[in-house]
Formats: C-alpha cells, sequence, structure tokens
C-alpha cells in the first residue's frame, strides 16, 4: 500500500480508503451488514495496509459509526489509523438535530466521539452545504472543534464549487481553521466535477477523497447483473439514470478489464485513482474480493489509449450528489 500527503497538510493517508456506510445495521437499508459481518472487512482493510477509515453519523444513525469504532479499537492502535466521520443530516425528527448550526455542530461531535469511542477524530466533515445557516457560525464551530482538539482536520463534502470557495475565502479572512479536503462525487459515469470543483481543490491544495468511485458497483459488473443494492438504493437509481450513456460506459470498463484479465473493479478504480490531485477513493466492501481488487485497481496503470476509450462515451449531464 502506498501512502501519500493529505492535501496541504502533514498527515499521510492509504491511497484508498473504507467507506462505512455499508456496515451498521439492515434496519437502516437492507444491503447494510450488521456488527458480526462487518468486523472482518475493517480488519481486512487494515491487514491490506488501509489506514484510512470514514463513516458518518447518519449511517444506521450512528450504528455505523459504533460498529466502526468497535471494530477498530479491536483491531489497531488508534495513533497508527486515521479516522473520518461527518455531520449534517438529520439524525432524528427533531428540529434541531440537522444541519450545520453550531448547536448541531457541537453537539453531534460529543455524539459522534462517544459512538467511535475515541477522544478526537483525525478529519470531521461537513457532509453537506447547509443553505440554512449563515456560513461564519457553521464555519466557527469547526474551528472550536478544531482548537479544543476534538478533530484534528476538517473537511467538506459534495456541494457547489462557488460554495465550497465561499467557505474557504471566509476561513482564510478570519483565520480559522481551513478545510483541507473535498469528499466529492466522482466516477466514470459521473464527472461534472472536472469542470470546477477538482481544479479548485488542486489550485487550493485540497485533499479530494471522492465517494462511490464505482458508481454504487454500476462500474464493477455487467449491467445485467443485479445486486440487491442495485435494487433498492434509490437515491443510485436516481444518479444513475442515463441509460445509453451509462451503458456504453460500463462496456467500455468490460472491454479494458478484459484484455487486461483482470475484474471491472480494478479499471475503474485505476480510472478514479489515477485522474489529477485525487488523493484516496473511498471504497465499500460487502464481499471477500472487493477490498484485494480495490487495492490493485490502486496499483493498476491504466495507458493513455485505455483512458481515452474509457472517457469517450461520457456526456454532460446534471448536478447529481449534492442532496
Amino acid at each position: 500500500m502506498d501512502y501519500v500527503q493529505f492535501g496541504h497538510t502533514g498527515l499521510r493517508v492509504s491511497r484508498l480508503a473504507l467507506g462505512g456506510m455499508t456496515y451498521g445495521s439492515p434496519d437502516w437499508r437492507p444491503w447494510v451488514l450488521d456488527e458480526a459481518t462487518s468486523r472482518p472487512f475493517i480488519k481486512q482493510a487494515l491487514e491490506l495496509g488501509i489506514n484510512f477509515f470514514d463513516t458518518a453519523d447518519m449511517y444506521s444513525l450512528g450504528a455505523g459509526e459504533e460498529v466502526m469504532g468497535r471494530a477498530l479499537r479491536d483491531f489497531a492502535k488508534r495513533e497508527e489509523v486515521v479516522i473520518a466521520t461527518k455531520v449534517f443530516y438529520p439524525m432524528s425528527d427533531k428540529p434541531n438535530d440537522r444541519g450545520l448550526s453550531r448547536k448541531h455542530i457541537l453537539s453531534s461531535i460529543d455524539a459522534s466521539l462517544r459512538r467511535l469511542g475515541t477522544d478526537y477524530v483525525d478529519l470531521y466533515i461537513a457532509h453537506r452545504f447547509d443553505p440554512h445557516t449563515p456560513i461564519d457560525e457553521t464555519l466557527e464551530a469547526f474551528d472550536t472543534i478544531v482548537r479544543s482538539g476534538k478533530a484534528r482536520y476538517i473537511g467538506a463534502s459534495s456541494m457547489y464549487s462557488w460554495q465550497f470557495m465561499s467557505m474557504l475565502a471566509r476561513q482564510r479572512e478570519l483565520g480559522l481553521a481551513r478545510f483541507v479536503s473535498m469528499q466529492n462525487h466522482y466516477n466514470l459515469i459521473y464527472r461534472e466535477e472536472e469542470r470546477e470543483m477538482l481544479p479548485l481543490c488542486r489550485h487550493e491544495k485540497i485533499a479530494i477523497t471522492p465517494w462511490s468511485p464505482l458508481a454504487r458497483g454500476r462500474l464493477s459488473k455487467p449491467l445485467q447483473e443485479k445486486t440487491q443494492r442495485a435494487e433498492t438504493d434509490n437515491l443510485a437509481q436516481q444518479w444513475y439514470d442515463q441509460a445509453v450513456m451509462e451503458e456504453a460506459i460500463v462496456n467500455a470498463v468490460d472491454r479494458v478489464a478484459k484484455a487486461r484479465g483482470v475484474p471491472m473493479t480494478q479499471v475503474a478504480i485505476a480510472w478514479a485513482a489515477s485522474r489529477p490531485g485525487i488523493t484516496a477513493p473511498i471504497v465499500g466492501a460487502s464481499k471477500p474480493h472487493h477490498l484485494p481488487d480495490a487495492v490493485a485497481g490502486i496499483q493498476l496503470e491504466l495507458t493513455a489509449d485505455e483512458i481515452a476509450e474509457l472517457e469517450r462515451p461520457y456526456r454532460p449531464r446534471a448536478v447529481a450528489g449534492h442532496e
């Protein structure tokens, strides 16, 4: 496993991060694994050299953090792993149990730390942009968390480039702790981030940790192969609805993979990881071969002709994933 600098910080992370949405409680989503079934994947990630683990308070409404926290305490030393979690989405039907208000952020970090069983997280992320809260309030709350030692760094996730730049500029103007990472939606089927967000992050030396590099599994197998997640993941059905373009892209991944004699996952991950500025794609794993394939994909070098073949079918599409 290779380790790289995390944006402009001194932190070093594995070139691949394990995402925690898949682990927690199937009561939340039918494709989520329970704790006993989840733990082997977290252990496998550590054995493969992954030191970067990403979760969120809303995954299984807190159970995801609990499962990740217990496994990491059992299988690793705290100082050897990088733990990221996120705040924004509703955790209950209470009016203040959501968003990026000072009240919710400061309450949420304490709740996340309790669930994770740690005194601090390495990276605390604004899961989405909150249009209902003044950005100064949000940014000052994140700064408080860094200065209190409850988070070593802060980051952001999917939003428009102008929103992210507004926050970065305000942090600089006020002398507040700055976002050091962007976790955005990016894969061969969804490349709209190439227009503004990726160039912005490269210019500002922001770490880029794309989520869904396999397009919720659509780039890991031929389209005719169905899974429980593909059939029950409502968000994925909204985001990946460009039937003709999607089929052409998946078929291109399949052709390159067959020519190389490797699984499609390796090709899709290799493409995502090789794009300029990408720090560490975030992948989920629910089958024993998922993580080894993803790690092999990080190490796979695609030729210029292969990259051109993979990218050729893409057409501009609507922004997706900011919800």
